[in-house]
């Protein structure tokens, strides 16, 4: 599941995943990133939803009204799954590392864990994530009791941290305009 359905605020309201990076869409680097990885890809979007299907997967607006956040898009993630397991990742992150989910599932299985989440050091990667579906009727309990908060979620769960420390700089999102220029700059040198 890529999240790609937030507003963009930080970028002046641009839609993140669409935003070129070195010729191609954030999305699109973060597609040919996660694609090896997984079975089957979802898009999370709630904005452009043509020119991410043009992407070739299926693209899944969120159910809940008014830009809810991540957990609402891993809410219809795990709604329209195929799989027993949902893998999660920003859309402005082009750079996740290429052994996520390979990583992240056999902590989640060591541990019988409902949920691992990518850490880098002390820092929690929420949105980078390998969620059981069964937790779905859990995560729609929070929603309808107005829980919004994707680490008060978590901690609600057996979650287990995945240490990421080798690939710190592979959790990069590029969240202003600024960002990006900043790599596209670094790229020319």
């Amino acid at each position: 599941m890529v999240l790609a359905g937030g507003q963009g605020r930080r970028m002046g309201t641009l839609d993140k995943g669409l935003v070129p990076l070195h010729g191609r869409s954030m999305v699109r680097h973060v597609l040919d990133r996660l694609a090896p990885q997984v079975d089957d890809i979802l898009i999370n979007a709630n904005q452009n939803l043509d020119r991410y299907a043009a992407l070739g997967f299926r693209v899944v607006p969120d159910s809940i009204e008014g830009f809810a956040g991540p957990l609402a898009g891993l809410h219809v993630g795990l709604t329209h799954a195929s799989q027993p397991l949902v893998a999660t990742v920003p859309c402005d992150s082009p750079f996740l590392p290429a052994d996520l989910v390979a990583r992240l599932l056999a902590a989640l299985q060591k541990m019988d864990a409902e949920l691992a989440v990518a850490r880098t050091f002390d820092q929690p990667h929420p949105v980078f994530a390998l969620v059981r579906r069964s937790v779905l009727p859990h995560l729609t309990r929070f929603l309808e009791g107005g829980g919004r908060k994707i680490d008060a979620w978590y901690a609600t769960l057996r979650t287990i941290e995945v240490a990421f420390d080798d690939e710190a700089d592979a959790f990069r999102n590029i969240n202003t305009l600024d960002e990006l220029q900043q790599l596209d700059l670094r790229s020319d040198q």
